[in-house]
């Protein structure tokens, strides 16, 4: 595999922003809460920065893991710190940066232990970071245990609507997932013979033979895609979403989920091919079922995050039928999607916070005519639900597309299965916007103030996305092409 060493350690810069902005919160006293927030934002600031330069300077031409950086940890177990970049991970990485940087933003107002938030947070973040970047086994499922043991505080302290059954529930999907993960790295890496836990290594061909790749790809398959939202897998996250404070749910829906998808791309596809192609209808079943299962529950749903949890299980089943055409178009449209959906569901979250912190109620039917009381806040909820229901020119668009388009070669009458639930998904958007936004305003939020632009600005960032990448989709679908081409030509 084609490989560029780091002239500087980018990637290990990003992990550091995070670890000293930990570090600084942590030395910071609990009084100066605007400090810390500062701090929060400074930090997460850079990653965003640094992750943006990556995005824009990887040499398209060239493609393969570039920006390398590797040092011998426990050579005596073939353990190693190997961080690189590549078409399928720098659209994450840029991702993570974005929602890390305007969640901060969006709980400037916080004034609950400002402090144990701030560092719980930047230590949920550095996981993610870390697993998106990491291409040795034995540091991913670490960054991967680290990603998810501050979600169950961060809920259980900050959340609201059973905070504790949701946090519990998230804690002991996960870890049941991150229990079927640590076995099949270990008997890839005992079975390969070759004393190594570096990706790079272990995907070469004839590593492991048919039998192995199938019953690895299916552990792989469970564990990560547990935390996609893969049905029926996906009871956590619904709860999940609601109880969360919105930052949280920012993150968990714009990034966690997607770790569940990148980790069945990045491990289990990349190790396991033969396995992928094996169990490939499967994984088209279930991602149908959840795409249908998804919208339907949605239509039900009367509380506004509850609507949002269920589109979100109905999105990750498009990435889902993405990764199971096993073909170049489904494999770009997945993980154009993994973008599109975490900034979509990330501006989706701090809009619906932001109404929710004033008017103290999620429930559709409470709150009438807010586009009178407060347009500019209820035109950033309007455009998440325009970019769900996947208008032209709005990023999630081009990811359902292909997805669509792909799977109709593949998997025609799953394909028409999906493309009717989002016609369904549409009918419960524009009836939440509807209900919520238009109609007799109620009396009782009449008083309530309009986002200001220093609210508003992180989801001004999150639209700006959107557009651009909605207008000019060659940016991402150029850079993921650099990745999927070589993987399905390489496929046995």
């Amino acid at each position: 595999m084609n490989m560029q060493f780091a002239d500087f350690p980018y990637l290990t810069a990003i992990l550091l922003c995070c670890v000293a902005g930990l570090l600084v919160i942590l030395f910071t006293p609990e009084k100066h809460a605007t400090r810390i927030k500062w701090v929060s934002a400074v930090f997460s600031g850079l990653t965003l920065v640094l992750s943006t330069y990556l995005f824009c300077a990887y040499d398209k031409s060239q493609g393969g893991l570039q920006f390398v950086e590797r040092i011998y940890w426990v050579p005596s177990l073939g353990i190693q710190y190997f961080n690189a970049a590549d078409g399928f991970n720098l659209p994450m990485l840029f991702l993570t940066g974005l929602v890390f940087f305007t969640g901060v933003l969006t709980m400037w107002e916080l004034e609950l232990r400002v402090k144990e938030f701030f560092a719980l947070y930047f230590l949920l973040v550095a996981g993610v970071f870390g697993l998106f970047m990491s291409m040795d086994l034995f540091f991913l499922f670490i960054w991967y245990d680290v990603s998810l043991f501050p979600m169950y505080l961060l809920i259980a302290v900050w959340g609201s609507t059973r905070k504790e059954y949701g946090a519990m529930k998230l804690t002991l999907y996960l870890l049941a997932g991150s229990a079927l993960i640590l076995p099949a790295i270990i008997y890839l890496v005992v079975h390969s013979g070759l004393n190594t836990f570096d990706l790079t290594a272990l995907m070469q061909p004839h590593t492991f033979t048919p039998f192995q790749q199938k019953l690895a790809f299916l552990l792989f398959y469970v564990g990560f895609g547990i935390l996609a939202g893969v049905w029926p897998f996906h009871t956590w996250s619904p709860v999940g979403h609601v109880a969360a404070p919105t930052a949280v749910s920012m993150v968990h829906a714009g990034v966690l989920m997607k770790i569940g998808a990148f980790g069945v791309l990045r491990v289990g596809i990349f190790l396991c091919p033969q396995g992928w192609q094996y169990w490939a209808q499967l994984m088209a079943l279930l991602a149908t079922v959840g795409i249908v299962y998804g919208a339907f529950v949605g239509l039900s749903q009367t509380d506004l995050k509850f609507v949002i949890g269920y589109s979100s299980v109905s999105h990750m089943g498009i990435v889902g039928l993405g990764l199971a055409t096993v073909t170049v178009d489904g494999l770009n449209g997945a993980v154009f999607q993994m973008f599109a959906h975490g900034v979509m569901t990330a501006l989706f979250f701090s809009s619906v916070g932001y109404i929710y912190d004033r008017t103290h109620t999620k429930m559709i039917g409470e709150l009438g005519g807010l586009s009178r009381i407060m347009p500019v806040a209820s035109a950033f909820v309007i455009v998440a639900a325009l970019t769900s229901i996947g208008i032209p020119f709005l990023a999630s668009f081009w990811g359902e597309l292909l997805v669509f388009i792909s799977s109709f070669k593949v998997y025609p009458v799953r394909g028409a299965l999906a493309v009717g639930a989002l016609v369904v998904s549409a009918l419960f958007m524009l009836r939440v916007v509807q209900k919520t936004f238009y109609g007799p305003p109620n009396e009782k939020f009449a008083h309530l103030p309009d986002v200001s632009f220093g609210l508003g600005l992180p989801r001004m960032i999150l639209i700006a996305v959107i557009v651009l990448f909605g207008f000019f989709p060659s940016l991402m679908f150029d850079m993921i092409a650099t990745a999927s081409i070589p993987l399905v030509n390489g496929l046995p």
